[in-house]
């Protein structure tokens, strides 16, 4: 920060010409086709991941993974105030439970790290030294009570509230004067010039003239912690992102951000704006919901498949709608310019729906990892004095799981036969009588066990109804249906 405060005072001066002018492949967002695809989801760590944030997070890994691309997380977390627990070990947690794990995060590493923004301030720092030096910023001595005595004023008058731009016109000697009093100052980036019409490629062209409805913009605030305008376009630079994939809230600041890249002299990426993602009535999706957050589904065991099958049937980016999609068709499938600007409708009541299938269309892959490192004491018929001896032997442990669903699969015929008969209730009896025969038949391995892995084939859950009822609801066809999809992937 002194080095900042040494550029304040030659910052109390006409600016110089705001960077170098944009070439034409920079005013239409052009990028080079031989570079590589880099996207980013970067969230606040101010709660915990839900369904939107999921969305957003999704449709920039399957644009990633269609042009052998990098899937980049970065955490949000220079609003210190709003911090929540948890939240940033919670988002990473839940990508990878999802199926989506990014390739660079805090967790991760990767070449462009640090991946959370408090760690970056000397980036933004010398981005702001640049800005100040060039005139493009200038240093804002306003209290926060001058600002909020703006803000009502303008209500009160039925206007937008906007910052007056008083201190843009600080001599040098006046900003000393300032700086000598000992309050250090936040920093505003100039809103001046006409901003640059850039072509989304979700919403078309685009362009907002922020200068004439906006006040100068903080970039730096006096903490050293920068704003959002000023963080996302240095770290989207230095990260190289070569594609911004983000909401269709940030739709209208983008011209500022554009001023800001003209200023510093830097090609921006090119920008796709995805539209909102609602309750079926149309409002807003809500943290104060609760339902939204995804360690909701995970602890209901609905499967990742199902969340992110229902997220992309009900918006766009494909050539159709359909149900039962698995993440590889989606990326197979995805069109980021059949993406429209209508908002997704969420319907969650239809979830248990796509979860049925999601369990239906399950593979073998998806099957295995449905089990966990805490089963491995019911599944090996070996002793491990802790757990950690047991992680050596986990495909040891697949094997076994999958050998006990192969001896099961062996009684297909003799549970359609029973399912097939003349009454459910019977049927349901006699089943049960059959499945502990077939379990008594498993050396070393337990009836519960050997039900935990019929469940999980047929339903994708390793919680529900009794497994003889499912199979009788499911019927003898879907049962045969559901076990040789598994069988044949």
């Amino acid at each position: 920060m002194a080095v900042l405060l040494k550029r304040v005072l030659q910052s109390a001066r006409p600016p110089a010409a705001l960077g170098r002018p944009l070439g034409r492949r920079e005013a239409s967002l052009g990028t080079d086709p031989g570079a590589a695809v880099r996207v980013r989801f970067a969230p606040s760590p101010t709660g915990f991941l839900h369904i939107g944030g999921l969305r957003t997070a999704l449709y920039n890994y399957i644009f990633a993974k269609k042009h052998q691309g990098r899937f980049i997380l970065r955490l949000e977390d220079t609003d210190q105030t709003r911090l929540v627990p948890g939240a940033a070990e919670n988002i990473e947690d839940m990508l990878e439970w999802a199926g989506i794990p990014p390739d660079e995060s805090p967790r991760q590493g990767g070449p462009a790290g640090p991946y959370q923004q408090s760690q970056r301030l000397e980036l933004y720092a010398q981005a702001t030294e640049a800005l100040l030096e060039s005139g493009a910023a200038y240093p804002c001595f306003c209290s926060p009570q001058r600002l909020e005595l703006l803000k009502k004023e303008a209500l009160r008058n039925r206007q937008t509230p906007r910052y007056d731009n008083r201190c843009r016109t600080l001599s040098q000697g006046q900003v000393a004067q300032k700086l000598a009093k000992g309050p250090k100052p936040a920093i505003r980036f100039r809103l001046e010039g006409e901003a640059p019409a850039f072509q989304d490629l979700v919403y078309g062209w685009n362009r907002h003239e922020v200068a004439s409805v906006e006040g100068d913009p903080v970039i730096l605030k006096s903490d050293g912690f920068p704003t959002y305008h000023l963080a996302c376009v240095v770290d989207d630079h230095h990260m190289g992102i070569s594609h911004v994939l983000r909401g269709s809230e940030w739709l209208v600041s983008t011209s500022k951000h554009l001023l800001l890249y003209r200023a510093l002299g830097w090609q921006p990426p090119r920008f796709a704006h995805l539209p909102l993602l609602l309750n079926k009535d149309g409002s807003k999706l809500s943290k104060r919901q609760g339902d939204i957050f995804l360690e909701h589904f995970a602890a209901a065991d609905f499967l990742p498949d199902a969340l992110l099958d229902i997220i992309t049937n009900c918006g766009s980016g494909f050539a159709e709608n359909q149900m039962g999609r698995t993440l590889p068709e989606l990326i197979k499938q995805f069109d980021l310019t059949r993406v429209t600007c209508h908002s997704a409708l969420l319907d969650l009541e239809k979830l248990l729906e796509f979860n049925r299938r999601a369990g239906g269309t399950m593979t073998l892959f998806h099957f295995e990892n449905c089990f966990t490192l805490a089963d491995v004491p019911d599944f090996v018929t070996y002793r491990c004095s802790s757990l950690s001896q047991g992680k050596p032997f986990w495909k040891c442990t697949q094997a076994r799981i999958t050998y006990v669903f192969m001896q099961l699969c062996k009684q297909v015929p003799l549970f359609s036969r029973l399912l097939e008969g003349p009454g459910v209730n019977l049927s349901q009896d006699v089943l049960n009588g059959e499945l502990k025969k077939v379990s008594e038949g498993l050396e070393g391995t337990k009836h519960s066990n050997v039900m935990q892995v019929l469940r999980v084939a047929l339903s994708g859950q390793r919680q529900g109804p009794p497994v003889a009822e499912m199979m009788v609801s499911l019927g003898a066809k879907e049962v045969r249906e559901r076990i040789q999809k598994v069988l044949s992937s």
